[in-house]
């Protein structure tokens, strides 16, 4: 007979099948945003899981998610391609953040404590060094890191992960977005003027600068895709 606790006991063989499927899902992203895999080119199940050693479920499963975060397209014909920069998904990422981040915030600040002022000091003291240094894998992941500590406090949890997945994708878009030292200069300016709002203990100043934020960065893209086109 088996008892609760054996029938609950997670399948060793499982476990370390998700865990490759999330080693290859990081690499392939990382590579995406990297620039390693352009945009428009094609993922080929079979290529990937020859050259990671593995059978293609894992890969399968990782590019689904790939999908799903919008750095991938999977269609019938061509498999998995990666998705190009898009205008129309650039202003559905940036239109739903610039919603869902002010409320995020409005509703964290109340709970903002010195300590998580203190680690938003180390963040854009980490994001300002990695734009000195243009170190350009690093910026979506500061940038993503320096916005939800603001929202640390927000009991919001499905507005957390939808914000943390636009976060992810965005990170595309901040990379190419902050490919100019103006720009780069500008974000960490902004970064540092909500860190002193919050400081300050002015929510909705901070809010309104979010919210101007957003929409800055939107703007800057639109203006670097229609160059490219």
């Amino acid at each position: 007979m088996i008892s609760r606790t054996d029938s609950k006991r997670p399948d060793p063989a499982r476990l370390k099948h998700r865990t490759l499927s999330g080693a290859i899902l990081e690499q392939l992203r990382t590579d995406i945003l990297n620039g390693a895999h352009p945009g428009g080119a094609q993922l080929r199940q079979d290529a990937l899981a020859e050259a990671y050693g593995v059978s293609r479920i894992p890969v399968r499963e990782a590019l689904f998610q790939l999908e799903a975060e919008g750095l991938v397209r999977i269609t019938p014909q061509k498999g998995a391609i990666v998705s190009e920069l898009s205008v129309s998904e650039i202003t559905d990422v940036f239109d739903l953040r610039a919603i869902l981040e002010p409320r995020l915030l409005e509703a964290s600040f109340p709970a903002l404590m010195p300590e998580d002022l203190t680690r938003l000091d180390d963040i854009q003291a980490r994001f300002s060094a990695a734009t000195a240094a243009r170190d350009v894998g690093s910026f979506g992941i500061l940038n993503a890191e320096f916005h939800m500590a603001l929202y640390r406090h927000a009991y919001l949890p499905r507005t957390q992960v939808i914000v943390a997945a636009l976060l992810q994708t965005s990170d595309r878009y901040t990379r190419v977005q902050l490919s100019s030292a103006a720009a780069m200069a500008l974000a960490v300016a902004e970064h540092a003027e909500l860190i002193a709002l919050c400081r300050a203990g002015d929510g909705a100043g901070a809010r309104d600068l979010l919210r101007r934020h957003i929409e800055t960065v939107h703007r800057d893209l639109l203006r670097v895709v229609e160059k490219s086109a």
